[in-house]
């Protein structure tokens, strides 16, 4: 951590305006203010600088071969014909890799740099080629002779824990491999509270139902990307789109045989993440490409290439039981939910825990039965995207509370309220919720919001208007066979890294005085990917120290970690480190005052003093120095690191403990409109109610709890990864087959914001990125189910499940 950087000035100094006595002016742009992103305008008008637009001088550009087939043995890799080729200054396979480290992973160190003796799964990498121009690279690569043993596939539980069954990684010694009853099961963490088999015996009805959630892709519209530069000292810089700057540095550093100083990463353009750039991609590579010949070298991805350079969210089969007594009160839940985590560990493990410790929802259960799995395959590598298990289990348990409504004759929302947790609530882990947890209140609020009118492609003019009918400009109908369906679902999901990780970010705030003017320098490592974290820091940094003018720093890792954006974590941490050392900054002016002109009022030693308005204030208002004055010719330098407060992994056995940090809660209310005849659905409003804690940028959470909203829309009508069960290869790796949600696919999405302050939290904040991409897409099958009185139990709903074709 940085030292303090200042000097005690002459005592015999007076300030400017010290007796005036005037209030101080208001610091502008604040925590609480819907400051406007600075990336903003840049980004809608195409003018934003993304990874993919880096440009070096004499630069090479680099291109990953990947295998076309699953599964299978190398038994040989001929590159002498892409050597030959003109233009191509290095290939790169398994074997010129410079250090015995050839693996790396998040948590389990077992994705091979590049293939080894087998293939695991389709467009596993298996060379790299760097040329003097992409499409020379590429038929070079083309030119790469590989003969393949293609063997049988590994697609599902039944075909990963049979006997005999195909080992995905043999001789397993990584922490989970003790603790699963399969090597094909990557980790299993059972939650066992009460006695589910007895709490069954009081339900008056039980319900139980079996879910399929499809697999789906990030699809950030920003391609993989990066740029290596090697230096004059051995290293490499690295600039890239990613989401975890330091994580990527503990990875890369141990394959090419270099101290982590020796590898200088900056964050470059994100256009997107959504989990996608958690894992690595093409940052080892990229820089072994640079060491290797020299030059810089640039990776920019395809949209083909980018569906198989990532990771995605897991599929899962979840088997529910619920039991209820005839006044509505659940009585127990028994559920079992395995997920696909494909050929490699990713983030498998930590979403296992998520999902067997959120599967209860937000809801009173005392007596559980749960029991969490993910596998590992031959199917495409799954790990973190937006909602991280929590997801996958609200889709099953929300369509569970609506068969018990229904079963029991009562309004689906008045029954999850019934149920519904508050602070003070036991979850299946033993852990109490010890914040505010407004579950029925938003319930009640999503309900209470104005239901859109009927039939409103009637309301534009004499004929219909199609763009608001099923079908859109297809016009495919003018309103036959159109019905009105609503639907209500509400989510938990956790909030920052859990299970007792250390989940710790790091900020380096400087405040010097620049042109006459007081300015506070603020760096993070911090990935700005799009949720606005810059200018929340900026916001910060204004609010504490009372400073207008606030420069963010690139985040690179000349300073310490900021973990990863992901978790709905960076605010609370990330802005919690800000804000802590902002405070730290402001209390070093404050001695810096008091040193200078303490002599001169008595309140620099009996007042609580404020920074505001680019002055010293008191809390009352008076004036008593210009903050130019009192750092002239100094400055303050400060890096300190900011940690939650501490977690523990669940039980093996049990799955007790105190595992998160934070809950948030999100509420919507779906209404849509089907053709029951072509089996089409519009969805015309999703209405959202959240608890946010605090709205540090309201503007911004609105658009955050939009955007999740929208992705939770995709994941109900349209997106899913088809993957073939005989071959184990991806079938739609486009956007031309892998359908996600435009601008007139987006309904009116109204959101009602409350601000219930968690104390435990950096303002008060929750998390908030997530949580409305868990209810979003249960709400939405809810309104499908009520216009159709169909049962549909997978993810996502396409005309064929509705029309029965």
């Amino acid at each position: 951590m940085g030292d303090a950087t200042f000097a005690v000035g002459a005592a015999g100094r007076t300030p400017t305006k010290i007796t005036q006595g005037v209030q101080g002016g208001k610091t502008k742009a604040g925590i609480g203010e819907s400051t406007l992103r600075p990336d903003g305008t840049l980004k809608v008008t195409g003018e934003f600088a993304y990874s993919s637009d880096m440009w070096h001088e004499d630069m090479l550009w680099g291109f990953t071969l990947r295998s076309t087939v699953a599964h299978a043995e190398i038994k040989s890799i001929d590159t002498s014909e892409a050597l030959a080729t003109s233009g191509v200054y290095a290939v790169l396979t398994y074997d010129d890799l410079p250090t015995d480290v050839k693996n790396y992973g998040l948590e389990i160190q077992d994705t091979p740099v590049l293939a080894h003796g087998k293939v695991r799964h389709h467009g596993e990498p298996v060379a790299l080629v760097a040329a003097d121009h992409p499409e020379t690279a590429r038929r070079a690569a083309a030119k790469i002779k590989i003969e393949y043993v293609e063997l049988p596939v590994v697609t599902d539980e039944a075909s990963a824990t049979a006997e005999g069954a195909p080992l995905i990684h043999e001789g397993r010694a990584d922490h989970h491999a003790g603790h699963v009853p399969h090597p094909n099961i990557v980790h299993r963490q059972p939650i066992i509270r009460g006695n589910a088999d007895e709490a069954a015996k009081k339900a008056d009805v039980i319900v139980s139902g079996e879910y399929v959630f499809g697999m789906q892709d990030q699809a950030f519209l920003g391609p993989e990307s990066g740029l290596a530069v090697p230096g004059e000292d051995g290293g490499v810089d690295l600039y890239v789109a990613t989401q975890w700057l330091h994580s990527d540095l503990r990875q890369i550093a141990p394959v090419l045989g270099l101290p982590e100083e020796k590898v200088r990463m900056t964050l470059s353009g994100v256009g997107g993440a959504f989990g996608g750039r958690e894992d690595l991609s093409m940052q080892i590579h990229a820089c072994l490409l640079a060491l290797r010949t020299g030059k810089p070298v640039k990776i920019v991805y395809d949209r083909f290439e980018s569906f198989f350079g990532h990771v995605h969210r897991h599929p899962a089969k979840l088997w529910y039981e619920h039991g209820a007594t005839k006044d509505g009160k659940l009585t127990h839940l028994k559920c079992r939910i395995v997920l696909d985590g494909g050929a490699y560990a990713s983030a498998s493990p930590a979403v296992v825990g998520n999902a067997s410790s959120l599967s209860v929802g937000p809801y009173v259960v005392d007596d559980v039965e749960i029991e969490a799995l993910a596998l590992y395959s031959n199917n495409p590598p799954c790990g973190a995207m937006r909602g991280f298990g929590a997801v996958q289990a609200c889709f099953a348990y929300e369509a569970q509370m609506d068969k018990l409504a229904k079963k029991l004759g009562m309004d689906p929302v008045e029954f999850r309220q019934l149920n519904a947790m508050e602070q003070g609530t036991i979850m299946p882990t033993g852990q109490p919720v010890d914040s505010p947890a407004p579950v029925a209140e938003i319930l009640r609020r999503v309900k209470a919001m104005p239901l859109p009118p009927e039939q409103q492609w009637l309301a534009a003019g004499e004929g219909p208007d199609v763009r608001a009918l099923p079908g859109g400009l297809s016009n495919t109908t003018h309103g036959e066979g159109v019905v009105r369906g609503i639907g209500y679902a509400v989510g938990i999901k956790n909030v920052g890294f859990s299970e007792g990780f250390d989940d710790y970010s790091t900020a380096r705030v400087r405040m010097e005085v620049i042109g006459g003017e007081p300015v506070a320098t603020v760096h993070t490592a911090m990935a700005e990917v799009g949720q606005g974290g810059i200018t929340v820091h900026a916001q910060i940094a204004r609010t504490e120290l009372g400073v207008q003018q606030v420069t963010i720093h690139p985040a690179d890792t000349r300073v310490g970690s900021a973990g990863s954006t992901s978790a709905s974590r960076q605010t609370y941490m990330t802005g919690g480190a800000v804000k802590n050392t902002c405070e730290a900054v402001r209390e070093k002016v404050l001695e810096i005052g008091r040193a200078k002109f303490g002599t001169y009022h008595p309140a620099w030693a009996t007042a609580e003093l404020l920074l505001e308005g680019g002055k010293v204030v008191t809390d009352g208002g008076e004036v008593l120095a210009e903050l130019a004055d009192v750092l002239e010719g100094e400055a303050v330098d400060l890096e300190l690191e900011f940690r939650h407060r501490p977690t523990e992994a669940f039980d093996p056995v049990t799955g007790q403990g105190n595992g998160h940090v934070q809950y948030s809660f999100a509420a919507h209310r779906a209404v849509v409109e089907v053709d029951t005849e072509l089996g089409l659905v519009k969805v015309i409003e999703l209405a959202c109610a959240q608890d946010v804690g605090k709205a540090l940028n309201p503007l911004s959470v609105v658009g955050q709890i939009q955007g999740g909203t929208t992705q939770g829309l995709g994941v109900a009508v349209m997106e899913e990864i088809i993957v073939d069960p005989k071959t184990a290869k991806v079938r739609n790796p486009s956007f031309t087959d892998y359908l996600i949600p435009t601008i007139l696919d987006t309904p009116t999405i109204p959101v009602d914001v409350l601000e219930l302050a968690d104390d435990n939290a950096p303002y008060g904040l929750r998390g908030i990125g997530e949580a409305p991409t868990l209810s979003s897409t249960p709400a939405v099958l809810a309104a499908i189910r009520n216009a159709t009185g169909l049962e549909l139990n997978k993810t996502p709903v396409r005309p064929e499940h509705l029309t029965g074709t």
